[in-house]
């Protein structure tokens, strides 16, 4: 059985997406000083995103618990993740910040990551609705 045919894939991708968000968010409460000087972003954005990021991991996590996933609570993870994922390009286009060169691409990173997680979401929503239309 692949990955992709796995019945547990949504709640994988679930769990994949809170323990992402849980390593982002602990980097960036715990290292807030040292990662402002080392990205070139303001300490306080990165502290606050950080506990964001916390408390979305727990969210996460919990849906992922649940026994069924709770279809419309993924959908708004999804609009969540896409949301973070263009929050995260205003944020270097902009031109309001000045992030180093490791900055920069630690936000396309986190673009990239959250756009992935939400594509594997929503392909694993409509596999689900899919299988249930059987």
């Amino acid at each position: 059985m692949s990955l992709l045919s796995s019945p547990h894939f949504l709640r994988n991708v679930l769990w994949a997406d809170a323990v992402s968000c849980l390593a982002t968010g602990l980097l960036q409460v715990l290292f807030t000083g040292a990662a402002a000087q080392l990205l070139g972003l303001p300490a306080a954005l990165l502290a606050w995103s950080g506990l964001f990021l916390l408390a979305y991991a727990g969210a996460v996590a919990y849906l992922a618990t649940r026994k069924p996933v709770p279809r419309a609570a993924v959908w708004a993870i999804v609009a969540g993740n896409l949301g973070w994922a263009a929050g995260c390009v205003g944020l270097l286009a902009g031109g309001w910040l000045a992030p180093t060169l490791l900055g920069q691409a630690y936000v396309v990173v986190q673009a990239l990551t959250v756009a992935v997680l939400a594509e594997l979401q929503f392909f694993g929503l409509r596999k689900g609705a899919a299988r249930a239309a059987w």
